[in-house]
């Protein structure tokens, strides 16, 4: 049996979301009521799992339909598939420097935004500091003063 107990507000402190988003989980049915009533309602650790769960899921873009699937059991978010022929993919690529770019998918990174913006603020301070510096691009055609003419006098 769970020993902690937390108000809402430490539970939303602590899960890193708010008090109308916890109780909108328990509205829908994420997120089991609280125990005891009124002002004596409280939280437990379960709840404090259950949503730190939800979040990690919602954080990595798994929908709030499929996160209760997980919840009740279902299988992982994102299963190990085996690419098909014709099957569309989508995958961002992220310039980091001239001829290097970096390709993530979403789906088997399992990255949650933050994490895959702070991987690649490293990748770039370490391009920074081990690519070569880069030449400026050359003029565009016709983009120069033409030499003048010298006049015969």
């Amino acid at each position: 049996m769970d020993t902690k107990k937390f108000t809402l507000d430490d539970l939303g402190t602590l899960a890193g979301c708010g008090r109308r988003t916890v109780r909108y989980y328990i509205q829908i049915g994420l997120l089991p009521r609280p125990e005891g009533g009124g002002r004596a309602a409280h939280y437990t650790g379960g709840h404090l799992s259950t949503l730190l769960r939800i979040k990690e899921l919602t954080d990595a873009g798994v929908a709030l339909e499929r996160v209760r699937e997980v919840l009740s059991g279902g299988e992982p978010p994102v299963p190990p598939r085996r690419r098909q022929p014709g099957a569309v993919e989508v995958r961002s690529h992220i310039l980091v420097a001239p001829g290097v770019e970096i390709e993530v998918s979403p789906e088997e990174s399992g990255l949650p935004p933050e994490q895959l913006r702070a991987f690649v603020r490293e990748v770039m301070a370490v391009a920074a500091k081990r690519l070569p510096p880069q030449n400026p691009a050359p003029a565009a055609a016709g983009s120069r003063r033409p030499a003048r003419r010298r006049t015969p006098s």
